[in-house]
């Protein structure tokens, strides 16, 4: 599988939190006067509230844009809290209020349980924006599950690529949050490293949010390898950083992965991080400019991390709702490829209510995403992706090269 890079050079700031409520459904399975009905299901507090918020809000976007349309679009969320728990909870309010279609989750652990307990059960489909485990890929969905982020399967790679083939890094320890975001793309980061020729003296995984992790990074690090990768969430990822400053060589190479791509990250550690890099996947997509600016427009704020994502998942949940002409989560299901993947007319977030309308006379679309072509598979996941390699600095997150991957 190869790698083309484009290397650029580009604040991106940290997204505002902001709070836009959802209006709420009414009605049991399909039920309701609404032509669409999506409920959003992400973490606004919790581990990843931080990250969380942003993207709920670029979620609901879709819907501000279409209130003045001639479509009734029924859009209300819910807080995981960004634990497993609640997120089942939230996803059983909106599958109990008729919504038929989901934006969500963002963690992986968070989607797999709601999937299973919620969704897949009760025939309702799920788009997740942010929840990259590589097991959501062959988990058995009956096909109610998709995503418009890609698989750590991916970036474990990238990540293994530039740290042995660009930086040549030769080991490496892996610092990981127990939980199958971490373990998956750690294993995946550690499979990738050896197969290039490198070493992996320890793999250590964390619990969120402990008042100290200095003995868990003397673990990690206590054959001096030449870099560790840390994978977690910003909440964490403030103390392990405070505590791997205060009592490491702070020159070693650590490498973060999208879960701690926080701007905020550095100010609250009171270090500037200089010595990480990080990886995520990146909104590269062709509509990826009038996503921005519309996020910009509503919410005085650069669109974060998996926001483009976000967007896209609802945007073609309600071109699918549309094309089935029923709230009901089967026919939207069966929709979804219909609307997003290739042949058709090109329609995005430029011209949304102008696709929602074409899609309503009948007339095929082929919707081009602000986070990539958002072409799903068999599996429902994206066909090609890009990622980013960052590093933080005085505006937040810069973005210093671009690597687009194609399965």
């Amino acid at each position: 599988m190869g790698f083309d890079r484009r290397h650029v050079l580009k604040g991106l700031g940290a997204a505002g939190i902001a709070s836009v409520a959802g209006c709420i459904g009414d009605g049991v399975g399909g039920g309701g006067d609404a032509d669409a009905m999506v409920g959003v299901l992400q973490p606004v507090t919790g581990d990843l509230g931080n990250l969380g918020a942003p993207i709920r809000d670029a979620a609901i976007l879709p819907g501000t844009q279409l209130e003045d349309s001639d479509f009734t679009i029924d859009i209300r969320e819910e807080d995981t809290e960004s634990q497993p728990d609640a997120g089942v909870s939230g996803a059983k309010a909106l599958v109990n209020a008729g919504y038929p279609a989901i934006t969500g989750a963002a963690s992986s652990q968070v989607t797999i349980t709601v999937a299973e307990d919620t969704l897949i059960p009760n025939q309702v489909v799920g788009i997740s924006p942010a929840s990259t485990a590589p097991t959501i890929t062959n988990l058995e969905d009956d096909d109610f599950l998709f995503r418009t982020c890609p698989s750590d399967a991916l970036q474990g790679e990238v990540m293994a690529n530039v740290a042995y083939e660009e930086r040549g890094l030769e080991s490496a320890a892996s610092f990981y949050l127990n939980n199958d975001y971490g373990q998956q793309l750690s294993d995946s980061f550690v499979t990738a490293f050896e197969e290039l020729g490198g070493t992996v003296s320890n793999t250590v995984s964390f619990e969120a949010e402990q008042p100290s992790y200095t003995s868990a990074l003397e673990s990690a690090l206590a054959d001096d390898p030449d870099m560790m990768i840390v994978i977690g969430y910003p909440a964490s990822g403030e103390q392990i950083f405070r505590d791997y400053y205060s009592d490491f060589d702070s020159g070693q190479t650590i490498m973060v992965t999208d879960g701690l791509r926080d701007g905020d990250l550095p100010g609250n550690v009171d270090n500037s991080m200089d010595n990480v890099v990080g990886t995520a996947p990146l909104a590269a997509g062709p509509e990826q400019d009038a996503f921005t600016e519309l996020f910009q427009e509503e919410y005085g704020d650069d669109p974060g991390v998996f926001t483009a994502q976000a967007y896209d998942a609802t945007a073609v949940n309600i071109l699918a709702s549309i094309a089935a002409g029923e709230t009901d989560g089967p026919a939207i299901r069966d929709s979804l490829r219909d609307v997003a993947n290739p042949d058709g007319e090109e329609v995005g977030p430029s011209n949304l209510e102008e696709a929602v309308q074409l899609v309503d006379d009948g007339e095929s679309v082929n919707y081009q995403g602000a986070s990539s072509s958002v072409n799903f598979d068999d599996n429902g996941d994206m066909q090609a992706v890009t990622y980013e390699i960052f590093q933080f600095g005085d505006g937040g997150v810069e973005t210093v090269e671009e690597i687009d991957f194609e399965a």
